[in-house]
This record gives C-alpha cells, sequence and structure tokens, in this order.
C-alpha cells in the first residue's frame, strides 16, 4: 500500500467498501439465482478484503487526513477489523432465515449490510462532527431500510416507522449540541475542540447545554434509558437476521463515537458528563433487568438485557476520569472497551441460536421455543447455555470477568456505592438468563423435530460458544490487547 497517498491510505478500507457495495449493487441486478449465492460470497469476499486492507494499512500511530477530519489509530484498526469478523458472522448465521423469506432473499439486503458496516467504519475513525454525523446517518439509513424489507409484516413495518422517527429525533438533538460546541469552540474538529477547551477558550455555560444535547444524542444510539424507547420494539418486530446485526455490530461504532466526543474532544469537560453518565447507567441497569423479567418474548428480553449491559458499559466510561491518572484512565477505558467485545461476541451467539431454531414461516423466539432444547441437541443446547451464563456473569465465563473488571474499576475510583447498585442488579438479571437454561434442560419440548443447520453454521456456532468458554478462561490476552491498543491511541 506504500504507493497510495497518506490521505488515501488511511481511507483505503472505506473506500474499498464503498465501491465493493456500488459494484455489487450493480452486479446484483443480472443476478438470475434466486438463493443469491453468488452476492452471498461477494459480500463476504469484500469483508474479508476489508480486513486485509486495514491490517496493511495500519501503521501504529496516530495519523490525520483529509484536513484532520479523519484519524487512524491502532483502537481504530482494531474496532475495524473486529466489525469485519461480526458482520461475516452474522451474515453466515442468517443466510438459512433469509431464504426462507422472500422478501429478504434478495442482493439488498446485502448491498445494505455493507453501506452499514460503511457508516460504521466512518464513526469509528471519525475525527470530526461532520465526519461522525455523516457515518451516523449512513449506518442508520441502511438499518431502517433493513428492518422495513419485510413489507409484508406488520411488526416490521412499524419498528421502521418508530425506529425512524426517534431516530430522526435523535439526530435532531445530536446536531443541536454540534452547534452549540461548535458556537461555544469556533471548530468542528474534535482534536481542536480539546485544545481550546484546555485553554479556555470557550464560553462554559454554552458548553454545558451543547453537551447536554450531545449526550442525549449518544444514549440513543446506545439504547441506554431514559432513550431506549426504541430498542425493544425494533428488536421484536425486525426480522431476527437484522435484530441480531443490530445487536452486535453497531455497539462497537457506538463505543468508538462515545470514546472520540467526550474522551477524545470533551475530557475537560469530564465532571459534567460524568454525572450524566452515571445516572442514564444506574437507570439503565434498573430499567432493564427488571423490565427483562416480565418478558415472554426472547429477542424483546435480550432487548432489556442489551439496556443494562449498554449501561454497565458506561461505568467504564465514567471512572475513567477520576483521579487524572493516566494509568487509571486507560484501565477504566480498556474495561469498557473488553465488555462491549465480549458482549458482541455473546450477542451475535445467543441470536444465532434463535435464528438456528427458526422454521419456515416462523421466528422461533419466544421462550417457550426453547423448551427441552437438550433433548433435541444437547451439542447446541450446551451452547445457548454458555451464552447465557456469559452474560448473567457467571463465573467462568468470559461475560464474568468483562463485568469484573468494569467494577474494579469502580471501585477503584471511589465509588463503592455504584459497583454495589452494578452487582445488585447483575443479581436480578441472573434470573431471566437462568430461567432460559431452566426451560431448555428442565421442561419437555413442544416440537420434537430435528435441528437442521448447514455445516459452515454448525462450525460457526460451535466456534462462538467455546470462544465465550475460552476466553473466559483465558481472558488475560484480550484485555492486554485492549489496554494497549488505548494507550497507543489516546
Amino acid at each position: 500500500m506504500q504507493f497510495l497517498t497518506p490521505d488515501l491510505r488511511l481511507a483505503s478500507a472505506e473506500i474499498f467498501i464503498a465501491l465493493m457495495a456500488c459494484l455489487i449493487l450493480m452486479f446484483d441486478l443480472l443476478v438470475k439465482d434466486r438463493k443469491r449465492t453468488t452476492t452471498f460470497v461477494a459480500t463476504q469476499l469484500t469483508l474479508v478484503g476489508g480486513a486485509v486492507v486495514t491490517f496493511a494499512t495500519s501503521s501504529g500511530e496516530i495519523s490525520y487526513t483529509f484536513s484532520n477530519m479523519y484519524v487512524g489509530d491502532l483502537m481504530g484498526d482494531l474496532l475495524k477489523l473486529l466489525l469485519y469478523l461480526t458482520v461475516i458472522v452474522v451474515l453466515f448465521y442468517s443466510r438459512g432465515y433469509i431464504l426462507e423469506r422472500e422478501q429478504m432473499a434478495k442482493g439488498e439486503y446485502y448491498v445494505l449490510v455493507l453501506f452499514a458496516t460503511l457508516g460504521m467504519m466512518v464513526m469509528i475513525s471519525a475525527n470530526h462532527f461532520v465526519t461522525i454525523y455523516v457515518g451516523l446517518e449512513l449506518l442508520s439509513l441502511s438499518l431502517y431500510a433493513m428492518v422495513a424489507m419485510n413489507r409484508d409484516s406488520v411488526p416490521a413495518t412499524e419498528a421502521a416507522m418508530k425506529y425512524f422517527v426517534l431516530g430522526a429525533l435523535a439526530s435532531g438533538l445530536l446536531l443541536y449540541g454540534m452547534s452549540m460546541i461548535y458556537g461555544a469552540t469556533g471548530t468542528l474538529e474534535i482534536t481542536a475542540i480539546a485544545e481550546r477547551l484546555y485553554m479556555g477558550q470557550a464560553d462554559k455555560t454554552i458548553l454545558v447545554f451543547g453537551l447536554v444535547f450531545l449526550v442525549s444524542g449518544l444514549a440513543f444510539k446506545l439504547g441506554v434509558v431514559p432513550f431506549h424507547m426504541w430498542i425493544p420494539d425494533v428488536y421484536h418486530g425486525a426480522p431476527t437476521a437484522v435484530t441480531l446485526f443490530i445487536a452486535s455490530a453497531p455497539k462497537l461504532a457506538a463505543f468508538a463515537m462515545v470514546m472520540r466526543l467526550l474522551v477524545n474532544g470533551l475530557i475537560v469537560l469530564a465532571h459534567d458528563w460524568q454525572t450524566m453518565l452515571i445516572l442514564l447507567s444506574v437507570l439503565s441497569m434498573a430499567i432493564g433487568n427488571i423490565a427483562a423479567i416480565a418478558q415472554t418474548n426472547l429477542k424483546r428480553m435480550l432487548a432489556y438485557s442489551a439496556i443494562s449491559h449498554m449501561g454497565f458499559m458506561l461505568l467504564g466510561m465514567v471512572t475513567g476520569v477520576v483521579g487524572g491518572d493516566a494509568r487509571f484512565a486507560l484501565n477504566a477505558y480498556s474495561s469498557s472497551m473488553f465488555y462491549v467485545i465480549t458482549y458482541v461476541l455473546t450477542s451475535a451467539g445467543t441470536f444465532g441460536m434463535i435464528l438456528l431454531l427458526a422454521r419456515a414461516g416462523l421466528e422461533s423466539d419466544e421462550l417457550d421455543d426453547f423448551k427441552g432444547l437438550n433433548k433435541r441437541s444437547p451439542w447446541f443446547a450446551g451452547m445457548m447455555m454458555m451464552m447465557m451464563f456469559s452474560m448473567a456473569g457467571i463465573p467462568f465465563f468470559v461475560g464474568f470477568f468483562a463485568k469484573f473488571s468494569v467494577l474494579q474499576a469502580v471501585v477503584a475510583a471511589g465509588y463503592l456505592w455504584l459497583a454495589i447498585v452494578a452487582i445488585l442488579f447483575s443479581l436480578i438479571g441472573c434470573f431471566y438468563y437462568l430461567r432460559v437454561v431452566k426451560l431448555m434442560y428442565f421442561d419437555q419440548p413442544t416440537n420434537t423435530s430435528a435441528i437442521q443447520a448447514p455445516l459452515d453454521v454448525k462450525i460457526l456456532m460451535s466456534a462462538n460458544g467455546l470462544a465465550v468458554a475460552l476466553l473466559g478462561i483465558f481472558p488475560q490476552a484480550l484485555m492486554s490487547l485492549c489496554a494497549f491498543t488505548l494507550l497507543r491511541s489516546l
């Protein structure tokens, strides 16, 4: 990649994904195969190619391009590589589900996935308010269309409308906050904002008002209380393949956006946004875990679970600004990054199991659909059990160490009461996760038919479950990678 100019080198992966998405869109017009096998393979190869380009152009140093609107660093490179891997796995899990639904068995689905991936890549490497907004809207518009792809489904159409209306409102809040910060600092560039705030060259009152709107927009994208109202309806109403995508990959981009905006740009205002994040975190853990208990639909249950998990992730962001010690901040932020990565891994496997059980015309997303799963397939029941144990934070699965690392940072910051609150709500959350395990192992199955799965899905599902277990036994490698990445990027 040495022949590329510095500007093109840092954005070469994004350019590659964008070009391939356009080519696949045009090429798909010539495809007559209803299964869209060629389009599927081309999409997967595009993601693999993006990973190769990202790895080849990674320098390990912090570099800026396009008039400092775009940044290349190790955190961005690692999150992009994990993003490619997540989307590849999601597409493999979704393949059989899509083929059984005529409205979704089209090339547009794969093109929308690529454009959504491109939007997330832009969000991950953005160093400018405009760049962040462009990436965010590219992701959001792609997701709106994906949720509504099954036009004959009333729940899907309703979910898409709710998502679109609330998403537009959240974008307005985010833009209004950005405009106020621009008015106070005179720049839209994130690093320049940080410099001017450090020099005291901004009106504090206007900044705090802008910060409130900015955090509100971020909270919507993370799906935390009180901006969570879209999560249960979209998770439930969207086709399960789309729910799987929404529940996994965008969490990586949302974490990067929080890091770029709050840590890289507005760290001087940390004590202001710290209080907001504490409130969002506690409310999310409380409402998410308590509301999940009442759900009978597994997708809605996991939606409220996602709200609580994002609240837990914010704890690391909160404690990173306490004390001013760089090493302490690194541990806190890396614990949040580790938490997000492990949540994406576990969430992908959980929704993959729902897709695995789905039959033609049926979603198989009710809790009763998992009754007696152990009698139908002991192996897949074991995989699902590991996912549930990990989400509940039971030793020795990766979810336990993810929560433990965040709680360590919270206690070290002096917020003992906050750690106690997080533990109490995690204990409440254990109930609805263990309920799924109880249904699989102690109830009689409502459906005794054998579980049919392609070989690639069986291998991926097994690898996913075993990764949750092995990373729980050996978490230090991933923890160290997160810490090293942030050390070279902040």
